[in-house]
């Protein structure tokens, strides 16, 4: 074909260089022992480090020196990425706490008698509070039916209570109805969807015991309840309005634990995550742990018969891969369709090319039965597994006020009772080692990822309990590998966006990066670990837009961006004292500066040329935002003009013209004249109306005056009559109503 006539415009997107990431240590310090074998002429500390033999001739030195600096910036890279959750005390709170309004408890049927339950709302209610009771049972899992006795429940009330405590977490009894999951997390996903069905804003607090590892404690003694807090985790960042927090109690709730439950509950700045013990209230904190700071305990290689759960999906195949160029003679690959999977023939033929045997086992993991035909089978066999691990898991991303029961059991079977399972048929003392692959959903969760968030904070408490019963599990919550293209990827692969995984500062592990981190937790025995590159840059502030998140707080990452720099030192400024002199704009300017802004931003944040690229009457949705970058334009906004503008921005004011035009009202005020002005104060004085709890009088001559002010407003003279004028009229209708007029009046208008 011939080219057009007219000259190309060309626009580079590609970035000209990049820098790797080579982790905190400098340059020069990664290579000392190195440089401290050359210098002191150590022929034998020379020839380790590279691992070639003393007398190798300098063509396999140089080869050599070349993969030892790439292992050297390799390991750099992953211990980068390293990070551990740990719990720190806090100084005690001062004085008594003071609670006050109605607080709802949330109590399972099973733990009416709970010491733990009855001791803290004994000391909920010396506090000040009126707790109110809401027994659950198993048949509240069905959202309808909670929605429903929650809304009976604040009528009764006749107010909204003003907290809310669930001790759900303490019920790890199987459901009737969906035995894969706790009543208690059933009954909790339920009450997470009823409270906002029924239109309760209060802060929900859940409760769980000995579901974490904090003070004395070197590991969660229930680790069943860290479903909760998985689940906890994904509330607060689809529902941070109405979010409280989670608080872990001890096995023996005493009058001083319950004391520090009410601190925790009245507010001890923005701490959500607490863990109260005899010895004071600890807060959950991420810290990095650089691999240098751990020594290798051992130089792990897989021997024997390997299984790989979920092992012909994309991420089972990368491990199988490894592991066979690393040793494994046998390697059993589980999946629920075996050798019916795509692509699972295939990578049975590449493996079994490098030597190493493979079976490909139809075993759904979530299946007691079927894993102990596995083992059995294997037993029979004679052969020993020698190593697990535990990939298998389903990634199905829907918000929590769209997930019911089944489809969050379907999301943690085989991530929770696959563990279960195999921790409870392997022989443990064969065992070199029991892997759990774990996500950072677990860790700080993520929205649309309940099940998945759930069902990987278990993973992790597990492996903590596993230790300290002498069983050898490590679990590692990844980032997301980049096992996009794989044939037969599947599960969460397939369920993200690259896009956005950029945009949110999420960069993806490559598995080579991937299974070095591995072969280094492997290598130094490690129980727990978080292992995911972050942009922190990126990723915190969208994070952290809808409320604060005291999590990160301790990361040196997140310090640096919370320290005001020469920009932003000083008092803060007022609503349009920012940017180019937002609060002296003339009348006549304000409108096209303020388009000029919202465009600007906009297009700054799509990666837009130019402002004029964005139609200004065309919804932001159209042209590429989401939830992240809405956030973002909104932070962006907010930085410029001084206001503190709320989240759903972009998506209630979705054009550019429209958001201008909202800027314009909240840095300005309404526009003389003009009639919409009206409008924002009925929308004002609705929100007035609604957050008031007046008397019977009051209510009468606020519904009084209200009527008059509407028959004004209809007369044909648009409602000039005198305010007086109606005061009067209204006064002496209910001066000379009749006892029956006013009974029928409070009847029908006020519904007393």
């Amino acid at each position: 074909m011939e080219l057009p006539t007219y000259a190309f415009q060309h626009q580079r997107y590609w970035l000209d260089n990049t820098t790797a990431n080579t982790g905190d240590r400098p340059a020069a310090d990664q290579d000392t022992a190195f440089w401290e074998a050359v210098q002191h002429t150590d022929l034998d500390g020379f020839a380790a480090e590279l691992d070639i033999a003393p007398d190798a001739p300098l063509g396999t030195v140089l080869p050599a020196l070349a993969d030892w600096r790439q292992r050297l910036r390799t390991t750099a890279a992953v211990d980068a990425w390293r990070y551990r959750t740990a719990f720190k005390r806090l100084p005690d709170a001062p004085g008594a706490p003071i609670l006050t309004g109605s607080w709802l408890a949330v109590v399972p049927v099973r733990h009416l008698d709970d010491p733990s339950v009855t001791t803290s709302l004994d000391a909920v209610a010396k506090a000040g509070a009126e707790v109110v009771h809401l027994t659950i049972e198993d048949a509240d899992a069905d959202v309808d039916r909670l929605t429903e006795r929650l809304r009976g429940l604040v009528a009764g009330l006749g107010t909204a209570p003003a907290g809310i405590m669930s001790f759900l977490g303490l019920d790890e009894e199987r459901h009737r109805d969906h035995p894969a999951l706790p009543s208690g997390l059933a009954t909790s996903l339920a009450l997470v969807r009823a409270l906002g069905r029924a239109g309760i804003g209060a802060p929900l607090w859940m409760v769980t015991r000995e579901a974490v590892a904090a003070g004395q404690d070197t590991h969660p003694h229930a680790p069943l309840g860290s479903l909760i807090w998985g689940l906890g985790q994904v509330t607060a960042l689809e529902h941070a309005d109405r979010w409280g927090g989670l608080i872990d109690l001890p096995g023996v709730c005493d009058a001083r634990v319950a004391r520090m439950l009410c601190a925790g509950l009245s507010g001890r700045g923005a701490e959500d995550q607490l863990a109260l013990r005899p010895s004071g209230t600890f807060v959950r904190r991420l810290a990095h742990v650089p691999g240098e700071q751990r020594a290798a305990r051992r130089s792990w290689q897989p021997r024997g018969t390997v299984i790989v759960t979920g092992g012909t999906g994309a991420l089972g195949a990368v491990l199988a891969r490894w592991l066979a160029t690393e040793g494994a003679e046998h390697l059993v690959l589980t999946g629920r369709r075996g050798a019916d999977a795509p692509g699972a023939e295939q990578l049975r033929d590449e493996l079994a090319a490098t030597g190493a045997r493979v079976t490909l086992a139809a075993c759904d993991v979530a299946d007691r039965k079927a894993v102990a035909a596995l083992l059995d089978g294997l037993a029979a066999d004679g052969e020993t597994v020698r190593a697990v691990l535990h990939a298998a898991g389903v990634a199905d991303l829907t918000s929590l006020e769209n997930t019911g029961p089944e489809e969050f059991a379907a999301g943690v079977a085989a991530k929770v009772d696959g563990a279960l399972h195999l921790t409870e048929l392997l022989d443990h003392g064969d065992l070199d080692a029991f892997v759990l692959f774990s996500s950072i959903a677990g860790v700080w969760g993520s929205g649309d990822h309940g099940a998945y968030a759930a069902a990987n904070a278990f993973l992790n408490a597990l492996a903590e309990y596993n230790r300290a019963r002498g069983i050898p599990t490590t679990s590692i919550a990844w980032g997301v590998w980049n096992a996009f293209g794989v044939e037969g990827a599947g599960g969460i692969s397939e369920a993200v966006d690259l896009d956005q995984l950029h945009r949110r500062g999420l960069p993806l592990i490559e598995p080579e990066l991937g299974l070095t981190a591995l072969r280094r937790a492997l290598d130094r025995d490690e129980t727990v670990l978080t292992v995911a590159p972050v942009a922190w840059e990126r990723f915190f502030p969208l994070f952290s837009a809808a409320r604060p998140r005291p999590l990160f707080e301790d990361l040196p990452q997140v310090r640096a961006l919370s320290a005001p720099g020469p920009a932003t030192a000083g008092p803060a400024s007022e609503p349009g004292q920012r940017g180019s002199g937002l609060g002296d704009l003339p009348l006549a300017d304000r409108d096209s500066t303020l388009l000029a802004l919202v465009r600007g931003e906009a297009a700054s944040v799509l990666g837009y040329e130019r402002p004029d690229q964005l139609d200004p009457d065309r919804a932001l949705r159209d042209v590429g935002f989401d939830s992240l970058t809405a956030m973002e334009l909104r932070n962006r906004l907010a930085t410029a003009t001084g206001l503190t503008l709320p989240a759903a921005l972009v998506f209630d004011h979705p054009t550019p013209l429209a958001i201008a035009a909202y800027l314009k009202a909240e840095l300005y005020g309404p526009d003389p004249g003009d009639d919409s002005s009206v409008l924002t104060e009925l929308d004002a004085l609705s929100q007035r109306l609604a957050a008031i709890d007046p008397d019977t009088n009051t209510r009468l001559e606020i519904t009084l005056r209200l009527r008059s002010l509407l028959t004004q407003w209809s007369e044909p003279d648009g409602g000039r009559t005198t305010a007086d004028t109606a005061t009067a009229t209204s006064a002496t209708a209910l001066e000379s109503a009749s006892a029956d007029e006013v009974l029928a009046f409070i009847d029908t208008e006020l519904g007393i």
